[in-house]
């Protein structure tokens, strides 16, 4: 199963977007993909829990993670390939594995942790909380968004991953990050 963990060999940026549940990720990822014309990789963990949630009710448990993982780094490793000089991905293994830790009492699937540190990316924008909360079906901790966003601090801290805070609004956020991806294209 490790296997599909691994990224395939790429000479593009890669960019994740990177934070807790409803902080604006996935409006961001898609502007940022319009603005470069470039490929941006949905969260598959939302398309994967959404049709179980719709078909069980049931909401995601630790044996999800891994075919999680595994349909993540499918979708980023194809989309890399038409990628133009640039891939925007609106998670990453990392996220995997802080959300994993932060739900089954610091439990991460070997294989999703070996690779959510091997796996790399360029800059993450970790986007901030100040953003209204959106409930949907599978968001559930409106009242730990600081947690949250404290742990996902963390981890982008412990493993030395290059990041910066995005907060204010979507179009303050995203000419912020943009300042900061043009910067790594254009040496």
């Amino acid at each position: 199963m490790e296997k599909t963990f691994r990224q395939e060999p790429s000479d593009i940026l890669k960019v994740v977007v990177f934070g807790p549940e409803s902080t604006g990720k996935t409006t961001l990822a898609i502007a940022l993909a319009s603005h470069y014309q470039t490929e941006w990789v949905p969260e598959y963990a939302r398309e994967y829990l959404q049709e179980k949630w719709d078909r069980t009710r049931e909401t995601c448990r630790p044996e999800d993670l891994p075919p999680i993982g595994a349909g993540q780094i499918a979708r980023e490793n194809t989309l890399t390939r038409s990628a133009n000089r640039l891939l925007i991905c609106d998670t990453d293994l990392l996220v995997t594995k802080v959300y994993s830790e932060a739900y089954y009492d610091g439990y991460c699937d070997p294989d999703i942790e070996k690779y959510a540190l091997q796996n790399t990316y360029d800059l993450y924008l970790l986007t901030g909380i100040d953003v209204p909360w959106v409930p949907d079906d599978l968001r559930d901790k409106p009242e730990e968004r600081e947690e949250m966003f404290a742990r996902f601090r963390s981890a982008l801290e412990l493993y030395n991953r290059s990041f910066i805070i995005l907060s204010g609004s979507p179009e303050k956020r995203l000419k912020e990050a943009i300042y900061h991806i043009d910067k790594l294209l254009i040496p």
